[in-house]
């Protein structure tokens, strides 16, 4: 495993970063072989811009993707009236059934653009576009959190607030 993967790992999966998410610059160069170089390499090369330092520069975590307890507090935002999530059309039976859920993560991840949700898709075989009308969400008691890369997170999104488009 590529050191970027065994970092997006432990930060996102392991029981290691505290409930905020970070972990110690200190505890990654002791326990397992980064450098500080190293790490500032891999969170100012990462093009998804999915990690960031503390502002002393001490700890390190990433922005959302987290399967363990990591519960980040997110400020609420404004979102665009339409986001967008990618997925597979393997999924797509379910997520008409019940709506867009967490799942194995801490929040539901929604693009600004048809373009990054397509790429999301790929990931997981042949993509398919939702669009998710945020204002029914809103109406609806969703809330919408904007992390400093451009993703936007969600807890759910109902059946009603989607439309397929791609």
């Amino acid at each position: 495993m590529g050191t970027s993967k065994k970092l997006s790992y432990l930060l996102r999966h392991s029981d290691l970063p505290d409930e905020q998410g970070w972990i110690s610059v200190e505890d990654l160069v002791s326990r397992f072989g980064y450098t500080e170089q190293g790490l500032k390499q891999i969170v100012a090369n990462d093009a998804k811009r999915r990690y960031e330092f503390s502002e002393d520069l001490k700890r390190v975590r990433a922005l959302y993707g987290h399967s363990n307890q990591v519960r980040i507090q997110w400020e609420a935002a404004e979102p665009p009236a339409i986001l967008y999530h990618g997925t597979a059309k393997r999924f797509l039976d379910f997520i008409l059934k019940d709506g867009l859920k967490e799942i194995d993560r801490n929040y539901v991840h929604l693009s600004e653009t048809i373009e990054e949700a397509v790429q999301v898709g790929k990931r997981h075989g042949e993509p398919v576009v939702l669009a998710i009308d945020t204002k029914v969400a809103i109406q609806d008691g969703g809330c919408f959190y904007r992390v400093p890369n451009g993703v936007w997170l969600t807890k759910s999104v109902k059946v009603k607030c989607m439309a397929v488009i791609k």
